[in-house]
């Protein structure tokens, strides 16, 4: 595959806001098995994937897919189990579980608990392993730590070992090297090649990304980085691009997903003025993305997931200077508090009053809990005196007690006063209002309701979007929305 310096994969428009690309066929021939790989067009070799979770499994399944014998390295030993079963552990990626089954059926994929021995047969490393926040909002490095510590002793002359998981800026050059080559003896860029590739999937469409994104990879030297492209080059259908350094890349993933940060903020600052002056942001902003250089994204509850709240504060960690992105964290993060401050004044208060909160996991069709809204949402019912009941159709009735709040079993008829929605599933569409006597407000975080109709005496409220239905949450005369004036 084509192997570029700058991204000719471009969206032909902006019009309207989501775009989605075609994916790239493929046009791989057959690969030559060689021992050891050097990087020569059209031979395969070994690679070890370190971290074999929701993305680490769709990769460690598209490398077998053409032709590199994959090793799958995970600390989880029923992760290592399924894989070696033939079994895809993660089920909500469209194609995965055909594609494991045939991959290890073949001979091309199995997986270990020894990070060690897999980097020890491997001709490549690829590292993607969580770093998360810890308590300060600071990078956590325990578990990339901990993998490179598991391989560096293991890596070899000729190995390339390339970082997937999000770092910050510098990590890969002057946290990371210095590591392996202690622990290996290695020169890199010599003996030892380094480079940073970020990831760029998203749940749910990992696959299809893969042969659909542009795949970024910058090398700590030009030899690291000519061996990492040739590598993905082998492996993947979407384009190549080989940027300048390892730093290059590394900022690229962050500016990605800080951009989406900062212009969510926006929408939720547009959202309560659009309160405030009675109009309905959701027209604001398709009329606004009509014109072709405006992308404004949608409002609501707030930011979930792995990649979207966590990655600025890798900014903010290095550059706690950058205003706009801390000031979009602060807004993003301060959703859940106008949410629950329009349902206080809706209902007078919320001490003892039970609530329905439907959707637990931090996007809808995606069973992951990380930094999902729905946490602090449901935090701050029950500290305001809130009986808080949840309902997520990925979710067991066990895995919601565990998590946060009593279960609700679906189509039943219950005592609440109020029912927020915290993802966009499309069957909360499908419930019946009218189990529900005592409602008096539907609160929808995610303006997914609004077309639905309602008991005439409740209230619908939303982001951004003019309230309808019954009496509660009305303002009087001159007065404005909670939700509109209230500070963060």
């Amino acid at each position: 595959m084509t192997i570029t310096r700058r991204p000719s994969v471009a969206a032909p428009s902006l019009l309207g806001g989501s775009i989605e690309l075609p994916p790239a066929p493929c046009r791989h021939e057959a690969s030559r098995r060689v021992t050891p790989w050097t990087g020569e067009p059209g031979t395969a070799g070994t690679v070890a994937v370190v971290g074999a979770g929701k993305m680490g499994l769709p990769l460690s399944a598209q490398f077998a897919g053409h032709g590199w014998s994959v090793v799958a390295a995970d600390v989880q030993q029923a992760v290592v189990d399924a894989i070696n079963e033939g079994r895809s552990h993660v089920d909500e990626e469209p194609g995965l579980a055909e594609l494991v089954e045939s991959a290890h059926g073949a001979g091309m994929l199995r997986a270990t608990t020894d990070g060690a021995a897999a980097a020890r047969d491997a001709d490549v490393v690829v590292l993607i392993v969580p770093v998360i926040l810890d308590d300060e909002q600071q990078p956590d490095y325990r578990h990339m730590d901990a993998a490179v510590a598991s391989i560096a002793p293991s890596v070899h002359e000729g190995s390339a070992v390339i970082f997937e998981t999000t770092l910050p800026v510098g990590d890969t050059r002057g946290r990371y090297v210095p590591r392996l080559e202690a622990a290996s003896g290695l020169r890199t860029d010599e003996t030892l090649f380094v480079a940073f590739s970020p990831e760029r999937l998203y749940s749910g469409a990992a696959l299809r990304n893969l042969a659909t994104y542009p795949k970024l990879v910058g090398g700590v030297g030009p030899a690291s980085g000519d061996r990492a492209a040739a590598f993905y080059s082998s492996v993947l259908d979407a384009e190549v691009v080989l940027m300048s350094s390892a730093e290059a890349a590394e900022f690229s993933k962050l500016a990605d997903t800080t951009y989406r940060d900062v212009n969510i903020a926006l929408a939720n600052e547009f959202a309560r003025y659009a309160d405030r002056v009675g109009v309905d942001i959701q027209e604001v902003i398709a009329a606004a993305n009509s014109q072709p250089y405006s992308h404004i994204h949608q409002p609501g509850l707030g930011v979930g997931g792995h990649c979207i709240p966590v990655y600025p504060h890798f900014l903010l960690s290095r550059a706690p200077e950058m205003e706009l992105v801390e000031l979009s964290r602060r807004v993003n993060d301060g959703q859940v508090g106008l949410a629950i401050k329009q349902i206080q004044r809706a209902l007078g208060g919320l001490d003892g009053v039970p609530v329905l909160v439907l959707g637990l996991t931090y996007r809808e069709g995606v069973k992951e809990l990380a930094y999902s809204r729905a946490m602090p949402l449901v935090e701050r019912l029950r500290f305001h005196g809130a009986q808080v009941s949840a309902y997520d159709p990925l979710l067991t009735a066990d895995e919601i007690e565990q998590c946060c709040a009593t279960a609700y079993r679906w189509g039943e008829a219950g005592p609440y006063r109020a029912i927020v929605t915290q993802t966009a599933d499309p069957q909360f569409a499908s419930l019946d209002f009218s189990l529900f006597p005592n409602l008096a407000i539907v609160f929808d975080g995610r303006n997914s309701l609004r077309d639905v109709d309602l008991p005439a005496a409740v209230d619908y409220q939303g982001v951004g979007v003019p309230s309808r239905g019954g009496e509660a949450g009305r303002p009087a005369a001159g007065a404005h929305r909670a939700g509109a004036t209230a500070g963060r």
